[in-house]
C-alpha cells in the first residue's frame, strides 16, 4: 500500500511565502510524476506544480516564477516553494503521485490535502 502524506501550508500575507512537502511512501517501484494540485472554492481542482521523474518541471501559468518545485533524489519526497503569494492562491493543496508500485501497473494516489491561506 502506498501512502502520500503533505505538510506545511498555513496563513500567509499577500506577498509573503509559504512551503509544503509532500512524501510518498510503501510498495513503490518507481515514481512517473509528483505534483500538486490545488481545490478552491467553487472550481474544479487545478494542476499547480508537477515535476517528472528525470527533473523536468512545469507550472500553472498563474504561479510561474512565484512557485518552485524541487525533489529530492530518490523522488519520493517533493516540495513546494511558493513566494509572492497572492489571495487567489488561496486553496487546499492536494499531493498527487503517479507511480508503478511493487507489483502491477502504473497508478495514482493522493494525499490528504492541506490548506493555504493568503490573505490581503
Amino acid at each position: 500500500q502506498v501512502q502520500v502524506a503533505e505538510s506545511g501550508g498555513g496563513l500567509a500575507q499577500a506577498g509573503g511565502s509559504l512551503s509544503l512537502s509532500c512524501a510518498a511512501s510503501g510498495s513503490i517501484a518507481s515514481i512517473n510524476v509528483m505534483g500538486w494540485y490545488r481545490q478552491t472554492p467553487g472550481k474544479q481542482r487545478e494542476s499547480v506544480a508537477w515535476i517528472h521523474n528525470g527533473g523536468n518541471t512545469n507550472y500553472l501559468d498563474s504561479v510561474k516564477g512565484r512557485f518552485t518545485i524541487s525533489s529530492n533524489n530518490a523522488m519520493n519526497t517533493v516540495y513546494l516553494q511558493m513566494n509572492s503569494l497572492k489571495p487567489e492562491d488561496t486553496g487546499v493543496y492536494y499531493c498527487h503521485a503517479d507511480f508503478v508500485p511493487a507489483r502491477g501497473k502504473s497508478t495514482v494516489a493522493w494525499g490528504q490535502g492541506t490548506q493555504v491561506t493568503v490573505s490581503s
